[in-house]
């Protein structure tokens, strides 16, 4: 076995959990005091949960795509994979970086449709791929709804909307 075929594993699993950190530092700068400052919706979570939670989260992903990436229809399972991986990341560019959250809003709910997709077709290929994800499902069902709570609560803060920029 080569070298490359011995990394490439351990490149499937640290990939989203490189990406999220690289879009925590791009992307995330002053969450933790804008998210103080909002009204938040009922069963908000503390502001420390997040980022123990989404390494938690890429972790199990990472792991998930590397146990099916071999199989037959690996492109397909890509697409949706790496589909699902970039509206996530998106979601962070749009809501904390330049504060469109409306546009976040809207795009949490094709996030949550690509992950529902992502866990589906991993289940179908391999069942415990399928259940690594369902945490991931759940959150990002969760944090659709902290999303509309959020934007709801807040729209009409100018320093919460970025000036009221919608899309």
């Amino acid at each position: 076995m080569s070298i490359i075929n011995k990394i490439k594993p351990v490149i499937k699993v640290i990939t989203p959990i490189l990406g999220g950190k690289f879009i925590g530092k791009f992307a995330v700068k002053n969450a933790r005091k804008e998210y103080k400052n909002n009204v938040k919706p009922p069963f908000s979570p503390p502001g420390y949960a997040f980022p123990i939670v989404w390494p938690l989260l890429y972790t199990t992903m990472g792991i998930a795509y590397m146990l099916v990436s071999h199989k037959a229809d690996n492109k397909k399972l890509k697409g949706v994979y790496y589909t699902q991986l970039s509206l996530n990341y998106l979601w962070s560019i749009l809501y904390f970086k330049y504060k469109l959250r409306f546009s976040a809003l809207v795009e949490s709910f094709v996030l949550l449709g690509a992950v529902t997709m992502t866990t589906m077709k991993f289940f179908n290929v391999k069942k415990i791929t399928g259940l690594l994800l369902v945490p991931y499902l759940l959150w990002s069902a969760f944090a659709t709804y902290l999303t509309a709570g959020n934007w709801w609560l807040n729209k009409d803060n100018k320093d919460y909307s970025g000036n009221s920029r919608f899309l």
